[in-house]
């Protein structure tokens, strides 16, 4: 739109000029379409909002409409919880904290307390002055075997490959990472430069296509892996078996997304459609796995190595742990992505219908980890539709150590959801290679409200672990999330998901529940 509205406006100006001299009272036209060009000169020059940027005049729609929300919005609050009205309530959220505007709300309550599904945590009469809390919680991760463990961020920017994203959303989430101290999730697309740019702490993901250590055939290259791994910017190795958003599919970098720069950096051909195999090629059993996540770690100097997966089927879960355990080599950490995870690209079936919902996936591999004796070794990481703090602590008390988070992310970079991320032609310039609408993405006003959404997520943690009188993230259990389960009965979360004891499967104390599942997963492991 922006060479549409150059095109306009000179076609404008010459036909007013051209009429004006055949009959002058014409040049009072200026009046009327001067002040639209010159709004739309300022719209093309300032950096401050994309949409106006690459949409001259016509982007103030959207901030008019952006206005009105929070007042449309409680006439349609009565919709199921995780329905279109409470996931806009969400997006406002972290479209005020990006930018640092009130995020207090007037009149109370926005969703119905009473109906099934509703969620919430018990302050304590003992609440504690959260100014007295470290406002910057952390994690170390590290197993015993991890020579380089990393200090990082309770909330982090979960994966999105370049490809997927523009160069100047990559920058920006990048820089917003180094502002605030929290570490970028490079996807599965590799390392670019617009990663390494702002120096900002990188989780390096590997994928089935194992782009940035791949040969010409597709295969694992030790070489090029320990050439990227090594670099300073990358702080932890994370193996994808599987994303929330199409478990058992391969990532997918539409053909009119895959540009030459991006083909090189992925070493496939440019201007093809490239979908990830389903599967690694690099080990296929539990103890191979094992061993590769030992050679990574060899081959990064040490640094942490861990996997990403939905939770499928449970007993492959397991036949992991067992295999980690038997051979006293963990995975430094684990991601744990819920079926409810988003994508740019993704069949609908895969999105709606395939993959364990975060919370019960979580608390699952929580619970194996812990009946195996390893969950003090092994830190978990919780990723899908995390976009408050409510929503970590809710996490928390299900077992997760820190969180990704995408959409908030996106959000704050100011993605408006115009679902337009497979077709590239995203009018916001996040998820498109069109450089006309990339331009229109400012990185040095988009990065400090990348930082912004995550300082302000993190106040909110410390002020609601305050509230409940606790002083960390590890101290959050099951026993203080509360969820209405009909018109009339409350549960805790610990009741909801009985908590296993720590070694309890060695010692032979296996609840009758996961009996089945670890007999199935012994028949994985092979001699």
């Amino acid at each position: 739109m922006r060479n549409q509205f150059i095109l306009f406006s000179l076609l404008t100006v010459l036909l007013i000029s051209i009429a004006g001299i055949y009959w002058p009272p014409a040049s009072w036209l200026f009046a009327l379409f001067g002040p639209v060009i010159l709004f739309g000169i300022y719209d093309m020059l300032q950096r401050r909002h994309s949409i106006r940027r690459n949409f001259p005049v016509l982007g103030y729609a959207r901030y008019i409409m952006e206005d009105l929300r929070p007042k449309i919005y409680q006439y349609f609050i009565e919709s199921e919880l995780d329905g279109k009205p409470i996931n806009r309530m969400y997006r406002s959220i972290a479209y005020q904290r990006a930018k640092r505007e009130l995020d207090t709300t007037p009149f109370g309550t926005k969703v119905d307390i009473y109906e099934v599904g509703y969620e919430w945590m018990n302050h304590s009469v003992y609440a504690l002055d959260h100014h007295t809390l470290d406002q910057d919680p952390r994690v170390t991760i590290g197993s015993k075997d991890c020579s380089q463990p990393y200090d990082a961020s309770i909330l982090n920017i979960s994966a999105m490959s370049y490809g997927a994203l523009s160069n100047n959303a990559v920058m920006a989430l990048n820089a917003g990472a180094k502002i605030g101290g929290f570490a970028h999730n490079t996807g599965e697309g590799s390392i670019s430069d617009w990663h390494l740019e702002h120096e900002g702490d990188l989780i390096w993901q590997i994928g089935t296509g194992y782009f940035g250590c791949r040969d010409k055939e597709g295969n694992f290259s030790e070489a090029l892996f320990e050439k990227n791994a090594r670099q300073p910017a990358v702080k932890m190795i994370e193996i994808k078996l599987s994303q929330g958003a199409k478990p058992g599919h391969g990532g997918i970098l539409p053909a009119k997304k895959n540009t030459e720069e991006i083909a090189k950096i992925r070493n496939v051909e440019p201007g093809t459609q490239v979908v990830s195999p389903s599967a690694h090629t690099a080990f296929g059993n539990p103890q191979e796995m094992v061993a590769f996540i030992k050679k990574l770690r060899e081959l990064s100097g040490g640094k942490p190595v861990g996997f990403k997966l939905c939770i499928g089927i449970k007993s492959e879960f397991i036949s992991i742990v067992q295999a980690m355990k038997e051979a006293g080599t963990y995975a430094d950490f684990i991601v744990i992505d819920g079926g409810e995870g988003g994508t740019g690209a993704a069949p609908l079936e895969f999105s709606n219908s395939v993959g364990m919902p975060l919370r019960e996936g979580l608390a699952f591999a929580h619970d194996i980890l812990m009946g195996y004796g390893l969950r003090k070794e092994i830190k978990l990481i919780a990723s899908g539709k995390v976009f408050t703090g409510f929503h970590m602590v809710r996490l928390f008390a299900l077992g997760a150590d820190a969180c990704y988070s995408a959409r908030g992310m996106m959000l704050a970079l100011g993605c408006i959801q115009a679902l337009e991320c497979n077709n590239n032609n995203c009018p916001t310039g996040i998820t498109t290679q069109r450089k006309d609408l990339v331009a229109g993405l400012v990185v040095e006003d988009k990065k400090q409200r990348v930082a912004n959404f995550h300082r302000e997520t993190i106040e909110s943690v410390v002020e609601l672990l305050a509230s409940s009188g606790l002083r960390s993230p590890a101290e959050v259990g099951r026993q203080h999330i509360h969820r209405r389960v009909s018109s009339s009965k409350i549960k805790r979360y610990d009741e909801l998901y009985p908590e296993v004891a720590y070694d309890a499967f060695t010692r032979g104390e296996v609840p009758g529940y996961y009996k089945a599942y670890i007999k199935e997963s012994e028949c994985l492991l092979t001699d």
